[in-house]
């Protein structure tokens, strides 16, 4: 194997899990540089959500790199998908989504998306370009090249049949509808998540079936999310998302596990990851955290939000943009939170005040008197509350 196309193979398989198969990859680079062709790299996204997040920049990342060795991302935007739902790892039905909100949150992706894929190296396709004017004796071609057979060799799938939890035919179909994206691209690779495993096979079977050459399959780990145990998730409220702002950014990254940093740097940094835990875990995770905050917004402002996390958690001190929230006398500290939307419900304010989350703060020494559950109204004139570990809210008194 030559170097040229060693470089190429190694950066495909960098933090890879599966690989179907690396002879495929590496006749595929050959011809790819013999030809001076750019590989067509699939990746897939269903905009069942507004935003992107870091467990999404894995692949982003992955790809970028390669579209640095001059290869070519061909991004789908699953429009047409995304009224099915993904029924991946799925215990129950998926709500399905309205045109409206589809759209919504497709507008989003790529711009978001380009915060890491070269624009120009990237073509955005909407899925159901090739899909609303199917015509039935074409779909039906579609369902007859698959067994039911091999689609209920998901375990999702049959443990659901198991257990007498719904699974309609829409959910089965889902593999094949985003597999024939494959067929319709003529892709070379196809990019996913661990969990994506099977709907890649998928479409590698069905160019196979339709007489094409197969697509290689390259899955990635899944990111963990914040509470250190589950796949980072809006639907778990355990994600950072890239357009949080940074201080939310910042803060969220400090409080994650020690354990769930490392795998962090492996996946999201250039960072050498032997190297960083040679100094203190606290400094290492600084230093993640200033990395992700630069590239998403600057290096001026990753080292503000620095500053101000030592001055806060390190020195003991107020932060100096502290959200201020106007009040009527005596309101209810769960009213106030839930107002300022500091928290995302009164259930969340009420279980972080059963939890002694929620402090009052003496801004002349810093001390903390936790809010008890009968201490439920706010009647000072500037009165800070802190919530967890990394909010604070000053009250302003209005007239009753």
């Amino acid at each position: 194997m030559n170097k040229e196309i060693a470089r190429h193979l190694e950066a495909i398989k960098e933090n890879s899990v599966d690989l179907i198969s690396e002879e495929e990859l590496i006749t595929k680079i050959k011809n790819s540089l013999n030809k001076k062709k750019p590989l067509k790299l699939k990746i897939g996204f269903d905009p069942t959500a507004s935003d992107i997040h870091l467990g999404h920049t894995v692949l982003l990342r992955k790809l970028r790199r390669l579209q640095d060795l001059g290869h070519q991302v061909y991004f789908i935007i699953g429009d047409f998908t995304a009224k099915i739902g993904d029924p991946s790892q799925r215990t129950a039905l998926r709500p399905i989504l309205s045109d409206k909100e589809i759209k919504a949150n497709a507008a989003t992706y790529t711009n978001q998306a380009f915060k890491i894929l070269d624009k120009s190296k990237t073509k955005v396709i909407y899925n159901s370009i090739w899909y609303k004017n199917m015509p039935l004796s074409k779909f039906l071609s579609l369902l007859s090249s698959y067994t039911l057979a091999r689609i209920l060799e998901r375990d999702d799938f049959s443990q659901r049949l198991k257990e007498g939890r719904p699974l309609t035919l829409l959910e089965v179909t889902y593999p094949l509808i985003q597999g024939y994206d494959s067929y319709k691209l003529e892709a070379d690779i196809e990019f996913g998540g661990t969990d994506q495993k099977f709907n890649l096979i998928v479409g590698r079977r069905l160019q196979q079936a339709f007489g094409q050459v197969s697509q290689a399959i390259v899955t990635m780990p899944i990111l963990v999310g914040l509470d250190g145990k589950n796949k980072m998730s809006k639907s778990l409220d355990n994600y950072i998302g890239i357009t949080d702002k940074p201080k939310e950014m910042f803060g969220k990254i400090m409080s994650i596990s020690d354990e769930v940093m490392w795998e962090y740097f492996r996946l999201l940094t250039d960072y050498d990851v032997q190297g960083m835990k040679e100094i203190h875990p606290k400094q290492a995770k600084l230093k993640l955290a200033e990395n992700i905050v630069s590239f998403y917004y600057s290096a001026e402002k990753a080292k503000k939000e620095k500053k101000e996390f030592e001055k806060v958690f390190s020195e003991g001190k107020l932060p100096q943009d502290i959200l201020i929230h106007p009040s009527g006398p005596r309101a209810s500290i769960i009213t106030v939170l839930s107002s300022a939307k500091i928290v995302s419900s009164k259930n969340e304010a009420r279980r972080l005040l059963s939890q002694g989350a929620i402090s009052f703060v003496n801004p002349e020494d810093f001390s903390q008197t936790t809010a008890k559950q009968d201490e439920f109204n706010v009647s000072v004139q500037g009165e800070i509350l802190k919530i967890g570990k990394k909010k604070f809210l000053k009250i302003v008194l209005k007239n009753s």
